[in-house]
């Protein structure tokens, strides 16, 4: 695995799925809207977890595309809380490629995404206590 790889504490992977030929662009690397929706559902799943219900995505900071996805790539999206605040969080995301059958891992892309917990008229609520 590449420096830029997780460490042990990022653990399993909250996602794993290998890019479709539909989701390729114009320069045969796949879309960077596909690994966009990828991160906002694993990040999701975390958010979902800690807020114990309903969350809204409602910021992307600081994101970067490092390394192309390839077709045959199989993309793994780890995640973990980076802070809390009173009814918001920021979920840290990797994104790593295993190509060459499984010989090599890259770092493609990672960032910060902020996820709101929504009450039942989905509007902000405070978080359960951590």
């Amino acid at each position: 695995m590449t420096d830029s790889a997780p460490s042990k504490a990022w653990r399993d992977p909250i996602l794993r799925v290998v890019p479709a030929p539909a989701d390729i662009n114009s320069n045969g690397h796949i879309f960077g809207g596909w690994v966009l929706s990828q991160m906002d559902i694993a990040g999701g799943i975390v958010a979902a977890r800690i807020a114990q219900g309903p969350t809204a995505t409602v910021a992307i900071e600081a994101m970067e595309f490092i390394a192309p996805i390839l077709l045959r790539d199989i993309i793994s999206v780890y995640a973990h809380l980076e802070r809390r605040g009173r009814t918001s969080m920021g979920i840290r995301i990797e994104v790593i490629a295993t190509r060459g059958r499984g010989q090599e891992e890259v770092k493609v892309t990672g960032g910060l995404f902020t996820f709101v917990a929504l009450d039942e008229n989905h509007r902000p609520r405070a978080l359960p206590p951590a």
